[in-house]
């Protein structure tokens, strides 16, 4: 078991490093939530990243669209390949 330095010592960090307050942000939305969700774990996932000012469902989005955007250009590219061993060919 921890002695209390140790404790008091990780409280002191936590406190510096923001996470005592992005944890009470998201709990006092859960508390503030008219419809509580089923899901409070779930809840304080999705918001955890909110409470630090990020958009969690825009990055998901945004990363859905650049691996279709990768996908699209690595096809491309594997097209532009074939015509320039064709071209290279003739």
């Amino acid at each position: 078991m921890q002695n209390s330095a140790e404790k008091e010592e990780f409280k002191g960090y936590l406190e510096k490093s923001g996470v005592i307050d992005a944890l009470t942000k998201v709990l006092v939305g859960l508390y503030e939530e008219s419809d509580k969700p089923s899901d409070a774990l779930e809840f304080i996932k999705k918001h955890l990243g909110n409470s630090l000012g990020i958009d969690v469902d825009a990055l998901k989005q945004e990363n859905a669209d650049l691996k279709a955007e990768v996908e699209a250009l690595t096809h491309r590219v594997e097209e532009l390949s074939k015509k320039l061993e064709e071209a290279n060919k003739n």
